[in-house]
């Protein structure tokens, strides 16, 4: 007679373990926070067609602080606001981005599993750092991108 008792408490054990571990696991339908990490980053925020920022760029080719201004989703006019900055205003033009090309740079290195793409964004939803390393052995693909005063602008 224990033995049938004690075999009916394991059993009923290991059914309410089974049902606990169902509950809190596969049952669910939150994402874990594996896979939420591995969603591709978003924002909320959505590109003005004319806005004005300041850049702080640190990456192999681009290096410096800049005041960029953008109308009509196109870069107007980027200012160096130091000797290195404006040398390279002079010297690579086309490097400086829109912050919605550089939210594409983001998404792209997200979706090529890059060891490293991050970014925080601003109360509005726009970026305000955004850091990408596509491979970590390599030691000159790292990217950090800080983006400051940003302010839309009517047009």
């Amino acid at each position: 007679m224990t033995a049938g008792r004690s075999r009916a408490r394991r059993l009923s054990t290991a059914g309410l373990l089974a049902a606990l571990v169902c509950a809190t696991s596969a049952c669910t339908s939150s994402p874990s926070v594996e896979s939420a990490a591995t969603d591709e980053p978003q924002s909320a925020w959505a590109e003005p067609a004319s806005y004005s920022y300041t850049l702080t760029s640190s990456t192999q080719v681009l290096a410096g602080t800049f005041r960029v201004d953008v109308y009509n989703g196109k870069v107007a006019k980027v200012t160096g606001l130091d000797e290195d900055s404006r040398r390279q205003v002079r010297d690579l033009p086309g490097e400086i981005q829109t912050i919605g090309k550089l939210l594409k740079t983001l998404q792209q290195a997200h979706s090529e599993n890059a060891a490293t793409a991050e970014a925080e964004y601003a109360a509005d939803g726009h970026p305000v750092r955004i850091s990408l390393d596509w491979d970590k052995n390599a030691i000159d693909d790292e990217a950090l991108y800080t983006i400051s005063s940003y302010e839309p602008m009517p047009g």
